[in-house]
């Protein structure tokens, strides 16, 4: 009974101290997007993440009311933070009672994290900052002179504070109107210094072991260091420090084990309770932590929790092509490629069983080969040509321009002729195969039935348009077992063979896309066609139990993708991962990819991007 009436009370008194209940609150969902555009347009780095902040400390001594101190409340806020390789914002605006001021505020600090530079200080950081970000974007002025107006109407008044806190408060509200001719741009304010500043970011600690990961003990390989997953997941981000874990460090000390019992025979260890069991609560109580101290304890994980991903033995795995190759990689750190990083082997599956698609099918096979064909049988669009069937719009317009300016050609090439031309086009389709498929799509489809549909579909279409085509499956468990799984090779006929494989492709292991992708613009460099086209097919980010995650993962591919440009050939991605919007722009462009936003639909989008491509 007293425990219920406490957080009865508990409840009645938060909500009671805060203030700030919305009544139009906004969500980061609703804004990742735009959020991401502003962003990147305001100069903001590519391979900048948006992901939910976790909260703040914050002060302002005595701007805190009286029932905000009885409740113990006022302390913490979820701020907008700005580091390095990530932009967090909180997962929810309410600060004012209208929507359209709360998702104001979402650009604006999405424009201002585009311009924010750390190592000015938090103070004159932001205030440099503001002015670049009205010089980029004057459109915001505006609005930001609304969201401003409306956040000093919240701030406390500096006459009712005392010591530093009144100080820190005059300071900032100098700084929100403009840098004042008293404003000292080199006192050493933070965000836990005055209470709650909507309009700005927090700033990382200037401390360099703040925010990073933690190292590893000296002799630990890299890629034995793969960091447990937590049993309960949380997007958002929060504040850590490194430290080191001194608890072994005093060799003369004997520790008593009292869970060590003598019986007749021998010592029994009982399984007995103690501070490092999860009782379900680690959760809320980092949420309660302003930092995270993280130290290692010395052991990797990899072996005890990825055992269930080895490779299988040689007698049950499937057969090796060929002795191999390598591969380099790009380490973005070191702004370094490193040359025969990657071992690279191709497998065809062992006894594959004869497949017959299902009627449905089928059907959609006969529709997406009748669509390529009538492409492939459509003439050529020349511009810019003298005579033609139709008048190029552009060009014409373009002529008239310039015929002002000089004497007019009495031929301009302002036509469009339709003309056959003989197609030259080579396509390799690269599967991700990784474990993430094997998750379900629909009710009663997995990622990965969805994605060997795809493969049958596009199979029977280009067998019956006549182009070159190559279908490759890829996985891999670290840098030294990049699996390409061979399906159907350039010189191959799209047969019963081919068919078995591709239905007998399955889920496993992880995805270096980087790697990959190298094999594969390899293979497109063999031919001889004047348009070659690679088309890759995912569900997630790069990842592998090494290095090979996050940041890493990502600026690889980037740069196996470029290298495939600067080769002559034409990238593309077709994507099921929701979170697509937040990297493949960097890694493909913003014209290079495709997100399907159902599964059931990727044949079709499929389609309409080899369609787009080749036309």
């Amino acid at each position: 009974m007293e425990e219920w009436v406490g957080r009865q009370w508990h409840r009645f008194i938060t909500r009671a101290a805060d203030g700030r209940a919305s009544q139009a609150p906004v969500r980061l969902e609703e804004m990742q997007r735009t959020i991401g555009l502003m962003f990147r347009a305001g100069g903001g780095g590519q391979g900048v993440r948006i992901a939910p902040a976790g909260t703040s400390r914050v002060g302002g001594g005595g701007a805190r009311s009286l029932l905000q101190r009885i409740a113990g409340g006022g302390t913490h806020a979820v701020l907008g933070q700005w580091q390095a390789d990530v932009l967090a914002l909180p997962p929810e605006i309410g600060v004012f009672d209208e929507a359209p001021h709360n998702r104001d505020l979402y650009l604006w600090l999405a424009a201002l994290a585009a311009h924010l530079d750390p190592a000015r200080g938090w103070l004159a950081g932001h205030v440099a900052a503001t002015e670049a970000a009205l010089a980029a974007f004057p459109g915001l002025r505006p609005r930001y002179e609304r969201l401003r107006a409306r956040q000093l109407a919240q701030r406390p008044d500096p006459a009712r504070l005392r010591g530093r806190a009144a100080i820190a408060e005059r300071a900032v509200q100098q700084a929100l109107h403009g840098h004042a001719p008293g404003l000292d741009m080199d006192l050493d304010i933070r965000h836990g210094d005055v209470a709650p500043l909507w309009l700005w970011l927090t700033l990382p600690a200037a401390d360099a072991a703040r925010a990073v990961p933690t190292q590893k003990k000296q002799g630990q390989g890299a890629e034995e260091a793969a960091v447990q997953p937590p049993a309960v997941s949380d997007p958002r981000r929060r504040a850590a420090q490194s430290v080191a874990d001194e608890r072994n460090n005093a060799p003369l000390m004997m520790m008593f084990r009292a869970e060590s019992i003598l019986s007749w025979t021998e010592f029994t260890r009982v399984n007995r309770a103690d501070d490092d069991d999860d009782d379900g609560s680690a959760l809320s109580a980092a949420n309660d932590m302003d930092e995270l101290a993280i130290a290692p304890d010395g052991h990797a994980m990899a072996s005890r929790v990825k055992f269930d991903l080895d490779l299988p033995s040689a007698a049950h795995d499937d057969l090796p092509l060929g002795p191999g190759a390598r591969y380099p990689e790009w380490d973005y750190k070191r702004a370094l490629l490193h040359p025969d990083h990657c071992a690279v082997q191709c497998y065809v599956a062992r006894d594959a069983a004869r497949y017959t698609a299902p009627p449905p099918l089928r059907a959609v096979a006969r529709r997406m080969r009748r669509r390529l064909e009538a492409l492939r049988a459509a003439p050529a669009r020349l511009r810019g040509r003298t005579e033609g069937d139709d008048i190029d719009i552009d060009a014409w317009v373009r002529h008239q321009v310039e015929a002002g300016h000089g004497p007019a050609s009495e031929a301009p090439p302002v036509y469009i002729q339709r003309v056959r031309v003989e197609r030259s086009l080579a396509t390799l389709l690269l599967a991700d195969l990784s474990l993430s498929t094997d998750a379900y799509a629909t009710q009663d489809a997995r990622v990965i039935d969805v994605i060997r549909d795809a493969l049958h579909v596009f199979g029977e279409a280009l067998s019956a348009s006549g182009d070159a085509f190559e279908i490759l499956g890829f996985s891999s468990v670290r840098r030294q077992h990049v699996r390409i799984q061979h399906l159907k090779g350039f010189n191959e006929r799209w047969d019963t063979g081919a068919i078995a494989r591709v239905n007998a492709i399955k889920p496993g292991y992880y995805t270096r896309m980087g790697a990959a992708l190298r094999h594969a613009t390899a293979r497109l460099l063999e031919r001889s066609e004047r348009q070659r086209l690679l088309l890759i097919l995912t569900d997630g980010k790069p990842n592998d139990l090494d290095v090979y995650e996050g940041r890493y993962g990502l600026e690889d591919t980037r740069h196996a993708v470029h290298a495939a440009r600067a080769a002559g050939l034409t990238p593309f991605c077709v994507t099921i991962d929701a979170q697509a919007h937040d990297y493949l722009p960097h890694l493909f462009g913003s014209q290079g990819y495709a997100l399907v936003h159902r599964p059931q639909d990727l044949v079709r989008r499929l389609a309409a991007a080899y369609a787009g491509l080749t036309r």
